[in-house]
């Protein structure tokens, strides 16, 4: 039985050796533990869900004054950011944005102070997490400058989210455009084409987002260079949790028991599964070669000891001096 343990306990090291891909992630998992990663998970979880609709009223209130009049383009931005959730959340988020398109022209400053509130507390552990996660000491930072700096960092996000689903809608509607003006728009590998290269403006649109994240968010920048694979690795995973939260989110909204709060605990659920991979995917990115530096640890303090021996009486070396000293005196008296 301890012979079988023992070969157990043996098979991971040996496996880390022969693959380095497997080290690295029992690296990156490790770092996500200590780190606490799953405690900062929950953090963002919860004020992403309570900063949602705040930041989308906000968001939609200022889209309303730069795009006056032009409805096209609002509605493409919706359907942009509908289209990045679950299938199983589509309605429910639907629902969130017709409310704070409806709501923007009287956001007011109740409004305001509420997506700041929020928008900050989200933001803020979003970034504390980021740094925790490449390793970076937390620092004692002026309470001021650092909600300034939070509050340009969630401008930030929100205008590279924007431009994110911006470029995913207009490459659609241009795809679409094309197609019809060459005359193929009934044509199905034409169509298919079209959709293939639309997921891959997505894709691209969110490792550009996703990049920026890893690398601008830690409260010390990180090389751009550093996180590009864990950037592409996001985008790729994002995508993946989509097509999964749907296939879970539609089996949730099936049942009549939990239709009533099948979307609240749809959007908690796929949040939390988001800020988890989004850390540990930060957790991976900080624990590749490149970015670990081998350090010597310096060596254990020296601790000096004096040996101090206690004897009692003279010994043998005291008498045998003595007994020399007492011969050579005795010889000299004779020779007197």
């Amino acid at each position: 039985m301890s012979d079988q343990r023992s070969d157990e306990d043996k098979l991971l090291p040996r496996m880390r050796r022969k693959y380095p891909w497997l080290d690295h992630v029992v690296r990156a998992n490790d770092a996500f533990t200590e780190r606490y990663g799953n405690h900062y998970a929950a953090a963002i979880t919860y004020f992403s869900v309570l900063s949602l609709f705040p930041l989308l009223m906000v968001g939609f209130s200022i889209a309303g004054f730069v795009l006056a009049g032009n409805d096209a383009a609002m509605q493409q931005l919706r359907e942009g950011i509908v289209s990045s959730a679950p299938d199983g959340l589509g309605e429910f988020l639907a629902n969130i944005v017709d409310a704070a398109l409806d709501s923007r022209a009287g956001i007011g400053v109740f409004g305001l102070l509420l997506a700041l509130y929020s928008g900050l507390g989200w933001m803020t552990n979003l970034r504390d997490a980021l740094t925790a996660q490449w390793g970076q000491e937390k620092k004692k930072l002026p309470f001021v400058s650092t909600k300034i700096k939070d509050l340009l960092s969630l401008v930030g996000l929100g205008a590279a989210l924007a431009l994110s689903f911006g470029l995913t809608a207009v490459g659609g509607v241009v795809g679409s455009f094309l197609l019809e003006l060459v005359g193929l728009d009934d044509v199905g590998w034409a169509r298919f084409l079209l959709r293939l290269a639309t997921i891959v403006l997505s894709l691209l649109a969110n490792v550009l987002v996703f990049l920026w994240v890893l690398s601008q968010l830690p409260r010390e920048k990180v090389a751009p260079r550093s996180a590009v694979r864990g950037a592409v690795l996001a985008a790729l995973g994002f995508e993946v949790l989509k097509q999964v939260g749907g296939i879970y989110l539609a089996s949730v909204m099936s049942s009549p028991s939990t239709a009533l709060f099948g979307p609240i605990i749809g959007l908690l659920v796929f949040a939390n599964l988001v800020a988890r991979f989004l850390l540990f995917v930060t957790a991976w990115t900080a624990t590749a070669r490149e970015n670990v530096s081998d350090t010597v640890a310096p060596p254990a303090p020296a601790v000096v000891r004096p040996t101090v021996e206690l004897r009692r009486g003279g010994g043998t070396g005291f008498a045998a001096g003595a007994f020399g000293v007492g011969a050579l005196l005795g010889w000299l008296s004779r020779r007197r």
